[in-house]
């Protein structure tokens, strides 16, 4: 293992492929951070992101044999996040629903929605290296200094990461400034 997130070896990659329990602790140990962040990028919960990131391991356990050592890991990973959050949500969204017909539950309004939609696109288009810093400063509440110290990067590096992302989010959602 290195020192940065996301970077796991060669050979810890092959034993994860074989299933090797030992080396699904250390792609969890690695991965799942930034699964959680993905999953609550979506779901806005930390327990449904912590369900959601239990659930990511185990489809991707299950699924390492149909990993391709030749590709990267963390895409392959945060795929899995992404779709098993968007599982949840719907979910969600459809338990919600059937309680709204019910009248135990209140819509935010249609622009509220609109809204979240628009700064969870805007966020979906930041570089990846980018979105990882701003979930762990914004949903996980780490200062800089923390940031990096769990990336393995310098300090400079991730304030100059924050401020391309808010830049690069303030022209995206720059429309939300007109309503």
């Amino acid at each position: 293992m290195s020192g940065r997130i996301g970077v796991v070896d060669r050979a810890t990659l092959d034993q994860f492929r074989s299933g090797d329990a030992t080396a699904v602790k250390a792609v969890y140990q690695e991965f799942g951070g930034p699964v959680f962040a993905v999953a609550y990028n979506i779901l806005r919960d930390r327990d449904l992101a912590a369900d959601a990131s239990q659930q990511t391991f185990l489809k991707a356990w299950r699924a390492a044999s149909d990993y391709d050592p030749e590709r990267s890991f963390g895409p392959w990973i945060y795929s899995i996040a992404r779709r098993t959050a968007i599982d949840l949500y719907r979910k969600r969204r459809r338990l919600h629903a059937s309680a709204d017909v019910d009248g135990q539950t209140h819509d935010p309004g249609i622009e509220a929605a609109w809204e979240v939609f628009e700064v969870r696109a805007a966020l979906e288009k930041l570089p990846d290296a980018e979105r990882v810093v701003v979930h762990l400063s914004h949903l996980e509440g780490l200062s800089h200094v923390e940031i990096a110290r769990h990336l393995g990067i310098p300090v400079g590096t991730v304030k100059s990461r924050s401020h391309r992302a808010h830049q690069r989010l303030a022209t995206l959602l720059d429309h939300l400034n007109d309503s």
